[in-house]
């Protein structure tokens, strides 16, 4: 880790990586080519699957036993003595649903959950007093259980939901709309928009990030359907 979404941590090696939403982005410096796993959860299965609010992790990037204990020492030893991908695969399966159900009896605050669930539906493009309407909740407490539960504030959830779809769609080939296009299809003003938010989260240009994940699938690392 080259640079972190906290600015005030130090670069250092992470052979297993925890991390949470945040809205700068953090610098991965790879020299050479390493190859490894990553477990996307929502901010919904933290509690589920890590046994603590998303909340928690927001805007940070930790060494992952900090957090999961050094039980995740053994299952990135066990991943490394693996023969082939299949038996990696199944490794981090077999922990997945350890954990799952370690933590059977956690339940997710269901306001939080319907309001983050309708943001999605929406593809980021709700307004926060129609969201706190549908909640019930006043503007001021949803955000702050927003916050807590989810680790960033509805609006701020939303640049992400948005600039994540943007991303995925991008990363899904030819046959899509130029720039504009895909700027008025998620919901932002015109195309300076969605660079300026490219330039925020991920600190490039749309172009010059699909230009590097080009580069990734040349090397054989597809990126998620």
């Amino acid at each position: 880790m080259a640079a972190h979404p906290d600015p005030g941590a130090a670069p250092g090696d992470y052979p297993t990586l925890l991390g949470g939403l945040h809205l700068t982005p953090a610098l991965i410096d790879v020299p050479g080519r390493q190859s490894g796993i990553q477990v996307a959860v929502s901010p919904l299965g933290a509690r589920v699957l890590l046994g603590l609010p998303a909340g928690e992790l927001a805007g940070t990037d930790v060494h992952a036993d900090d957090v999961l204990g050094a039980g995740i020492r053994e299952v990135h030893d066990k991943v490394r003595e693996a023969p082939d991908w299949a038996a990696r695969f199944a490794v981090v399966d077999d922990w997945l649903l350890h954990r799952m159900s370690r933590n059977d009896g956690a339940e997710t605050i269901t306001p939080v959950a319907g309001a983050w669930q309708r943001l999605l539906s929406a593809g980021g493009r709700l307004r926060v007093d129609k969201l706190a309407a549908d909640t019930g909740f006043s503007e001021r407490h949803l955000r702050n259980r927003f916050r807590a539960e989810i680790g960033l504030t509805p609006k701020a959830a939303a640049r992400v939901i948005r600039f994540d779809l943007v991303r995925r769609r991008l990363a899904a080939g030819p046959g899509l709309p130029g720039l504009a296009g895909l700027a008025a299809d998620c919901g932002y003003a015109d195309q300076s928009h969605l660079d300026r938010e490219f330039a925020a989260l991920a600190s490039c240009t749309p172009s010059a990030w699909l230009m590097q994940e080009f580069r990734n699938i040349q090397s054989g690392h597809h990126p998620p359907a």
